[in-house]
């Protein structure tokens, strides 16, 4: 297959899930095969929460219209023109180990791995196991010739060149030992932060909440630490994020937010409560879920070569331009193409790796 002909079948990828929106689903008759899955992936959309009760409807949609978003020709033309892909001789199999967090989290490893001329072994999470799956059947539909470049199993991986491997800094270790003589990218755990400075506009507060609530909290791009000037006051902060209050309705995270307040709370930590969220000064970085940590800085410039020094521990960081690559407030689940996880360029690794 040649690249143009691979890009193309991602586009229609992209189309057929530009029909499904938590708003308005819209069967097009000028998406391919809808009528071989059109029916069936709405059914699955819903069935999510049963496979996984944090993939409610609401986070699936958002995931699958941000791919949508993403698998435009101008972007995937965009993304892949800094590499020489034509020339590469690239026909190696990749094991993909893959997380469960949030929906659809290990696509973009599945993108590079097809898109570079590969073939994939996939192992999906447990948490998981179904969505990619789907995609897979209908990218083989548009182009058959995808069917040898893609298997998922169950057990034991076996005949492989390298790997990518995405998990906890437990499984990390595991991982790293036990492909060690394979070229891979093991991926540990990372959060992202935010840096404020209390003049923040309502609108970029109420962005934030979304930076701090989608997929509720639980990918690496999700904010769970702040840093604040001493002396800020979280009153604009509380009144802007309010709009998510109804966070609390869902019972995992209510679970979660009841238990990690009582674990606080008995061990006499000072903590700030909204009742759908406890906010807690921590020097850590990793926030259990329903909570954000915060800290005080003093000087903008020593914390932002604290946060350089940090960084094997941040997988980004919001602000209004108060950081050196900082990103705009709300848009930390919205990635492009070429925003590498722990900024480690993945195509880059499977082209130059034998």
């Amino acid at each position: 297959m040649t690249l143009e002909t691979k890009k193309s079948v991602f586009v229609e990828l992209g189309k057929f899930l530009n029909q499904f929106s938590e708003q308005d689903t819209i069967k097009k008759s000028d998406v391919l095969h809808n009528d071989l899955f059109f029916d069936d992936f709405e059914k699955l959309i819903h069935l999510s929460q049963s496979h996984n009760g944090w993939y409610t409807p609401e986070q699936v949609y958002f995931a699958l219209q941000s791919w949508a978003a993403a698998l435009k020709e101008e972007n995937i033309t965009k993304w892949l023109s800094a590499y020489s892909l034509d020339a590469a001789e690239n026909d190696k199999t990749v094991a993909l180990i893959l997380a469960g967090n949030i929906p659809l989290v290990g696509f973009h490893d599945f993108l590079s791995v097809l898109l570079t001329g590969n073939r994939a072994i996939i192992k999906t999470s447990s948490n998981d196991q179904h969505l990619l799956p789907f995609f897979a059947k209908y990218i083989i539909a548009v182009n058959p010739d995808f069917k040898d470049k893609i298997t998922f199993v169950e057990g034991k991986l076996e005949n492989f060149d390298t790997v990518i491997a995405t998990g906890s800094n437990n499984t990390a270790r595991y991982f790293e030992y036990y492909f060690k003589d394979k070229p891979s990218i093991i991926r540990k755990n990372r959060n992202s932060v935010a840096v404020l400075n209390g003049k923040e506009t309502k609108e970029q507060l109420e962005a934030l909440g979304e930076d701090i609530f989608r997929y509720f909290g639980l990918g690496c791009r999700n904010v769970s630490k702040l840093f604040v000037p001493k002396g800020y006051s979280f009153t604009a902060f509380f009144e802007a994020i309010f709009k998510y209050q109804d966070v609390i309705h869902y019972e995992k995270y209510a679970n979660n937010y009841d238990y990690n307040k009582a674990v606080f709370l008995m061990s006499n930590f000072k903590l700030l409560d909204n009742g759908f969220l406890t906010i807690k000064e921590d020097p850590s970085y990793a926030s259990p879920i329903s909570s954000v940590f915060y800290e005080f800085y003093d000087d903008i410039e020593e914390l932002e070569k604290r946060l350089q020094a940090d960084a094997e521990q941040i997988q980004c960081i919001v602000s209004n331009d108060l950081v050196k690559n900082s990103i705009s407030f709300g848009q930390t689940q919205n990635p492009q193409l070429w925003d590498y996880a722990d900024n480690v360029d993945t195509i880059t690794f499977l082209l130059t790796t034998k």
